[in-house]
């Protein structure tokens, strides 16, 4: 017999619906036993601090029920984004009723005893979170952090041309700088080959204590602005917030003109082969903060379309039950008898009104590491090596090579590998991935003046925001593709918070057994602080390295490769990760390539390496150690060393070459890391150790903290910087090999006095430096020219 979605009684069955995930809400909220309140509520009963938030929950089942409509009738592929930030009840309560919660979770079942613990674990210790966190089916993005939403659910359906994401974004949200630019999205959405976001604004007028910005505004002007971005945006407002039917039948009728549309625009896009930019169909839904609670606190202000709504509106707890009523009365008016069986099992009537197996957004497979998830095919990075026969003689750039290695990988992964960048793959000199993965940009192209454009490229990097390229990957990878981040190093900074709520996300995920596994995100860092000749120092920061550093190392990998062919071999293996967050550190500028493919793979997978070439203490106790992890301080320290040499050829002197920073933390801090015995056969227990570093000194000292050799002088970034020539960045840092050879022979006790007189000539060649590049704006011939020389 064929349902007719739209008759009255269907809308009362999605009514009803409704009302049972509210019920749920208000219970996960206050109650820790007698979820049907089959006896009178006690002190027992209820939590002693309920903690939590009320105001979007029932506009955001409201939407949810809704959405649940247009699966059934259209047979959607549709999954649901909350970007509400406190609506942990939502998508619990949801996937409980639609019985996927239990199945995922078999404690909480179906039945009075599984909503007594559903009700007691919400934001209680030992609980569940009260946001939409990892542990609650169907999320993909948590929401504790406001402003990405739109991104998150843009990210997941490129390259997904079937399904829809449902994005629901709070008016407070919607304030946020990386939300509204995110409004932006539909230029990137390609009708053809992409799935299509619906945004859904959840307008309940106020945030924590002020109202919102969009929700006084009338209908005109939000028409006008969002007409303005390329939205058609549609209105269901909330008349009469105790009569229900009209604003069922207002959404229903709406939902269905914004997936009609949706449809139309695809089917024509698709027949016609037509990549030309639609209009997408966007929905504004006005409705009371708090909506169907509590019309009053006990003093008697307004809660419901009010502030007051925003967390728990009632001061009940189990320790403040003089109006215990109020809340027994509220639980009662969503009928809790037409809901549940006297069991406490769902009435089969109401969880008919649920879509079935893999439609149900709370276990659509896109939100669970992916459709039809595939590991990358990558090509044999030692095809696109640089033949390095003698170290430092020739001349690369690392971001050109790396970026043949990337445009082949494009086109053996046509439809789950992307780059997303803001404005700057050209800059970083990501040619050949451009030439051949073009840039995805649907409005008009004006050739000749727009380069390496396309309806449908593999590259982002066309909108000018950190937060939305980063947005978009997450929401990419989430989703079972892989692709990378690529972005000026100090600007990787804006982003450096959704880094941490990534690695959150993945923390938490890693600890539900369900969860399935999800591809590494890869953040690549460039156009570096030590090569920062023509920005400045506004564009001088290395502090990505200490942030990451900081999280669970079982997430976090950062990554110095010194040359093209380590960058080559450091990609390949963090491509092939799973559930990773690898940090990339690289050179864009012509360079001095070191090692050959074989010694860059052996760098890689060891994390670090003996520098044999450029040693000279060959099984014999070094008089002093030089470390160096980047490519400015690897080029610098083999100068340092080539200097030392040439006046001190009995030195004895060790080189190491660190590619995979946090593999030398203590295995105490990092599983992963070297133990006492591995790394005191580098750096020995107490000779002098020279780091040369591209971050923050304090990450190598904290390194070096609970080690057995403490003589340490690291040379990092310094906080000094200026519009200045790239070795001139070095020597304000004391990065250079000239302080770097002067630090050498002052810590080595039997050169302090003999090598005084060379520790002036560095001094000099630094004051001869200064001199010349303020005269000729540029460096001096003996660094320009310098070359490696074999060491006799």
């Amino acid at each position: 017999m064929a349902v007719d979605y739209d008759s009255k009684q269907y809308l009362e069955g999605v009514d009803k619906y409704w009302r049972a995930a509210n019920y749920l809400s208000v219970g996960q909220l206050f109650l820790r036993d007698n979820p049907l309140l089959d006896r009178d509520l006690t002190s027992d009963d209820v939590k002693v601090k309920p903690i939590g938030h009320w105001g979007t929950i029932v506009s955001q089942t409201f939407i949810y029920a809704h959405l649940n409509r247009v699966i059934n009738k259209y047979d959607l592929n549709m999954f649901y984004i909350e970007g509400s930030g406190h609506g942990g009840q939502v998508m619990v309560s949801n996937s409980y009723l639609d019985g996927s919660y239990s199945d995922i979770y078999p404690n909480i079942s179906q039945d009075k005893e599984g909503l007594k613990k559903l009700f007691k674990q919400f934001s209680f210790p030992g609980g569940v979170a009260s946001h939409a966190a990892p542990e609650t089916p169907g999320s993909i993005h948590e929401g504790g952090e406001l402003g990405y939403s739109l991104s998150h659910g843009t990210g997941a359906i490129l390259d997904n041309p079937d399904v829809i994401a449902a994005v629901e974004i709070g008016d407070g949200e919607a304030e946020t700088g990386p939300l509204a630019a995110s409004w932006f999205s539909d230029k990137f959405i390609n009708p053809i080959k992409d799935g299509a976001v619906l945004p859904i604004i959840n307008m309940n007028g106020f945030k924590i204590s002020n109202p919102t910005i969009l929700s006084r505004m009338t209908d005109e002007e939000l028409t006008n602005y969002f007409k303005g971005m390329g939205w058609n945006p549609k209105f269901v407002e909330v008349k009469d917030p105790d009569n229900h039917m009209p604003v069922h039948e207002a959404m229903a009728k709406t939902m269905d003109e914004a997936i009609s549309e949706i449809k139309a625009i695809q089917k024509n896009a698709r027949e016609n082969n037509d990549n030309s930019l639609p209009n997408w169909p966007m929905i504004i839904f006005r409705s009371p903060k708090g909506w169907t609670g509590p019309k009053e606190d006990f003093d008697g202000n307004p809660v419901e379309g009010s502030f007051r709504a925003h967390q728990v509106p009632l001061p009940i707890a189990a320790d403040s039950m003089e109006h215990a009523d109020k809340l027994v009365s509220w639980l009662k008016s969503y009928k809790p008898e037409e809901i549940f069986n006297a069991d406490g099992t769902l009435k089969q009537e109401v969880r008919d009104f649920a879509p079935k197996g893999d439609k149900r957004m709370s276990v659509n497979p896109i939100t669970n590491g992916g459709i039809d998830p595939k590991p990358l095919k990558l090509p044999d990075y030692k095809d696109y090596a640089v033949k390095v026969t003698t170290p430092g003689a020739t001349e690369a750039q690392d971001m050109i090579v790396w970026s043949d290695w990337v445009a082949d990988t494009m086109k053996l992964n046509p439809d789950n590998f992307r780059a997303f960048g803001p404005d700057e793959s050209k800059s970083n000199r990501l040619y050949s991935m451009l030439d051949h993965g073009k840039r995805q940009w649907e409005e008009d192209i004006h050739e000749p003046y727009d380069e390496d454009m396309a309806p449908q490229g593999r590259v982002i990097d066309s909108q000018l925001s950190e937060h939305q390229a980063e947005g978009w990957l997450e929401g990419y990878v989430l989703t079972g593709r892989h692709g990378f981040f690529a972005t000026y190093e100090s600007f990787g900074r804006v982003v450096d918070s959704m880094l941490t709520q990534h690695m959150k996300w993945l923390r938490k995920a890693a600890e539900q057994s369900w969860r399935n596994q999800y591809p590494s995100l890869n953040f690549v860092d460039t156009s570096t602080v030590f090569q920062q000749d023509h920005n400045g120092y506004t564009h001088q920061d290395p502090g990505m390295l200490t942030h990451l550093a900081e999280k669970k190392p079982e997430f976090i990998r950062e990554y110095l490769p010194g040359d093209a062919n380590t960058l080559l071999a450091v990609a390949d293996v963090a491509f092939r990760s799973y559930e990773k967050i690898n940090l990339l550190v690289t050179s864009k500028h012509p360079r001095p390539q070191w090692f050959s493919i074989d010694e860059a793979t052996n760098l890689v997978h060891n994390g670090l390496g003996y520098i044999d070439w450029a040693s000279t203490d060959q099984g014999q106790e070094p008089d002093i150690v030089f470390a160096a992890a980047g490519s400015e301080p690897t080029w610098e320290v083999f100068a340092a060393v080539s200097l030392l040499h040439d006046e001190f050829p009995e030195m004895k002197i060790r080189v190491i070459n660190v590619v995979d920073i946090l593999k030398l933390r203590s295995p105490k801090i990092d599983p992963r890391g070297l133990s006492d015995e591995e790394f005191d056969r580098y750096f020995t227990v107490d000779k002098p150790v020279i780091f040369a570093f591209h971050g923050f000194e304090d990450l190598v000292k904290d390194i070096f903290f609970d080690r057995h050799n403490h003589n340490l002088s690291v040379h990092g970034y310094r906080e000094n910087g200026d519009i200045t020539t790239p070795f001139d960045m070095r020597v304000l840092n004391e990065l250079d090999r000239y302080h770097l050879a002067k630090d050498a022979v002052l810590n080595i006790p039997e050169y302090a006095v003999k090598g005084s007189y060379f520790a002036q000539r560095m001094d000099d060649m630094v004051a001869k430096h200064n001199a010349y590049i303020r005269e000729n704006g540029t460096d001096l011939p003996e660094v320009n020219n310098w070359k490696w020389q074999p060491l006799k």
